[in-house]
């Protein structure tokens, strides 16, 4: 096999035309044979039965061409763009240009990485805001897990009030007529959660348990269902049940119920630990921000459409699994939403584009400063790996080679890099900002016991749907809130070659 001819056909295309050689081309034919030969019919003989030299005759050397070169060209095709020198990012476009007993020859075009230049990446000023926690959030905090731990008490002897969660049954009519979606039994609804469209909570406060009643509301202008936007309906409803938090004291008890502590101080200082440590992981996420926004401003790069496609079904795909551990599926959250996935995947491009220029300015650091990654770092990865996974290492070594997780771990060491050379100065909220430590500081790892005492953080969602029906708004609240995968993703390598020789 020998690449015989390379251009660039674009910005970041380029054409590359390789042969494959008659001994390489037979050695092919061959192989095509034997995989062959056993479905191979000759009049008078069993299938795979007959003589070679009976089945050439009727079965001459042209009938496994195709089967050979389908066979072959893909090393040919991984050989010549070693040789070229390029990384493609999508699948290439081939095209048979001939083929016969001294060999064939064929172009394949591929759109490849795009060259990229960065300037100034050493020596960016930045801020770095040390927040404090007061006593104040940490009773705030408190609160929270306090009422995260309530008991629910049954309520019969006054009607609902905000903060208490009902048990209704409801049914929607628009213009005396029910409409899809607009019915429910028995649904738990926390008043004041703002669940349900504007105004229907408010109603339902003053009214005890059987009580019948309606429910007069206006859906909003930007509602999801085109019929229903802007129309007035009316609920007709039953509260089956009321329920209110009792709500557990703040005592030595209680730190002994929710933690580890033996009391409440304990747990107090606990609380605060924990929101220092999440103040200063978000100080230098803030920091790192502006390293990346300083180094994309010095960053000139043409990106192909297909890397920011390839990024946004990626992204896709981790949305999807959100959703699954939520128990929702991505056609039934769409029907809610009123969206269609391409138009829903378009939602990510902003965020698409800046990971993609980001990781491709990081890579071109890596380089500038000959970056490489050591056997010893690749075992310390491989190894956190399988722990994420919950694999054995030889597992995930088979799964991700080596070659595919340099890139990772250069990009790493490409952003340590950067701040490591960042003119960093730091300060209290309202102070004056004087420089920062060199060194950044390790993060401790959460463990189950503090877990119990950490703050309840709200993981806002990708985007802000459309508003839908009552019955649907706590699914799609809680697909939402669903965390984003954490693992690294595991795939299977797809094919970079895509040849029509039929």
């Amino acid at each position: 096999m020998e690449l015989t001819h390379f251009e660039k056909t674009g910005a970041n295309e380029c054409k590359l035309t390789v042969s494959v050689n008659a001994e390489e081309f037979n050695r092919a034919i061959e192989s095509a044979y034997q995989s062959n030969a056993k479905k191979l019919t000759v009049p008078g003989f069993r299938k795979g039965k007959a003589p070679r030299a009976l089945i050439e005759k009727y079965y001459p050397r042209e009938h496994f061409y195709q089967d050979a070169i389908r066979e072959s060209y893909p090393e040919a095709y991984e050989y010549a763009v070693e040789q070229a020198g390029i990384e493609p990012i999508d699948r290439a476009e081939i095209e048979l240009l001939d083929c016969g007993a001294d060999g064939y020859s064929f172009t394949a075009t591929v759109t490849v990485k795009p060259d990229v230049e960065v300037k100034n990446y050493t020596g960016i000023e930045t801020k770095k805001t040390v927040k404090t926690v007061t006593d104040e959030q940490v009773e705030t905090e408190l609160d929270r897990l306090r009422t995260r731990n309530a008991r629910l008490v049954d309520v019969e002897d006054r009607p609902a009030q905000m903060g208490d969660r009902v048990t209704l049954d409801y049914d929607g009519y628009k213009d005396g007529v029910a409409f899809d979606g607009g019915k429910g039994e028995n649904y738990e609804l926390e008043l004041g959660s703002n669940t349900f469209i504007p105004g229907f909570e408010e109603q339902v406060v003053g009214h005890g348990v059987g009580e019948e009643f309606d429910v007069n509301v206006t859906f909003p202008e930007d509602y999801h269902e085109e019929s229903l936007k802007g129309a007035p309906a009316v609920f007709k409803c039953k509260v089956n049940k009321i329920q209110f938090k009792d709500v557990p004291a703040a005592d030595d008890e209680f730190a002994k119920d929710v933690s580890e502590f033996d009391t409440l101080d304990e747990l107090k200082a606990e609380i605060k630990r924990r929101n220092e440590e999440r103040n200063a992981t978000e100080s230098d996420s803030d920091v790192e921000n502006q390293l990346v926004d300083a180094v994309l401003a010095n960053t000139t790069v043409e990106v192909p459409e297909v890397m920011y496609e390839i990024r946004m079904n990626d992204m896709m795909e981790d949305f999807e699994a959100r959703l699954k551990q939520s128990g929702l599926d991505l056609e039934s959250y769409l029907m809610y939403t009123g969206s269609d996935k391409e138009k829903y995947k378009e939602g990510f491009r902003p965020q698409a584009e800046r990971q993609v220029k980001i990781r491709l300015a990081l890579e071109k650091i890596a380089k500038l400063e000959g970056m490489d990654v050591t056997d010893e770092e690749y075992d310390d990865e491989y190894k956190k790996l399988a722990e994420k996974y919950g694999m054995k290492e030889e597992e995930v070594r088979a799964a991700i080679p080596e070659k595919d997780l340099k890139q990772d771990l250069l990009v790493e060491k490409a952003i340590q890099f950067v701040r490591d050379h960042a003119k960093i100065t730091e300060a209290a909220e309202g102070e004056e900002a004087a420089p920062a430590p060199k060194k950044r500081a390790p993060r401790k790892k959460a463990t189950k016991e503090t877990a119990a005492a950490a703050p309840e953080k709200e993981t806002p969602a990708e985007s802000a749907p459309a508003e839908p029906a009552p019955e649907k708004q706590a699914e799609e609240k809680q697909a939402e809130e669903a965390p984003a995968p954490k693992k690294r993703c595991v795939r299977k390598k797809k094919s970079d070659i895509d040849m029509d020789i039929d």
